[in-house]
């Protein structure tokens, strides 16, 4: 059974000390090429830790918190850190969760609304435009939020405050990850059922994967929120 904890609790792999080190896409596609297995590993974690459905947003940043150390090129022994960041993770996740799914919904629902009411009234075209830039800029929080929250202790409204800051001033890398993510996602239902095996396999990951690499400068942000060292 050696084989098979070693799957689990070995070190994650690394990279030559000598080689010179990739950037921006080249660097995405050097750890993604490296740490695939890791991910897929990660994404059944997920999933596993998901089956109690209350469990979803500790697990959410769980897979946030392992997903930040791989993209840092940190020491990661996968099951241990995951296990560590659910239990850590589990009451301020599901606040922070909940929270965002809130804001999120409330400005879908306001472009839902003002996008059935503009072909009566084109009055509400610029409501509708409103809520289509809080809804992104929403978005952007949401996901700066959760990277946030594990990669600093910060109080609740030190957390929005930062997100908030990190979305005004670097908005480009996480709304390109954030689209990467949903096309994913289209991916799935455009190639379903051949596809089927998309979110058992990597999509969660991914995605998650995805939004810590957008915000992997996060820790040179300057503390007081205005600037990057």
């Amino acid at each position: 059974m050696q084989w098979l904890e070693g799957l689990w609790t070995r070190e994650g792999a690394g990279i030559d000390k000598d080689a010179p080190r990739p950037t921006g896409l080249a660097l995405f596609f050097d750890i993604l090429k490296r740490e695939w297995w890791e991910l897929v590993k990660l994404n059944l974690l997920f999933l596993i830790a998901s089956l109690p459905v209350v469990t979803i947003p500790a697990a959410t940043l769980a897979m946030a918190r392992v997903s930040r150390s791989i993209v840092s090129d940190e020491n990661t022994y996968l099951l241990r850190d995951f296990i560590e960041a659910l239990r850590r993770y589990a009451w301020r996740g599901t606040l922070l969760m909940v929270v965002c799914a809130a804001m999120t919904a409330a400005s879908f629902y306001a472009v839902i609304t003002y996008a059935k009411a503009l072909p009566d009234m084109l009055i509400y075209s610029l409501p509708l435009a409103i809520s289509i830039v809080m809804t992104l800029f929403i978005s952007l929080v949401s996901a700066y939020a959760i990277v946030l929250t594990v990669t600093r202790d910060l109080p609740p409204f030190g957390l929005f405050r930062q997100a908030a800051l990190l979305a005004l001033v670097k908005p480009l890398p996480m709304l390109a990850a954030l689209a990467f993510v949903a096309a994913l996602w289209l991916a799935h239902i455009l190639f379903y059922p051949v596809s089927v095996f998309m979110p058992a396999t990597i999509n969660f990951s991914l995605g998650i994967f995805t939004m810590c690499f957008a915000a992997r400068h996060i820790e040179t942000f300057d503390i007081k929120g205005t600037r990057y060292r």
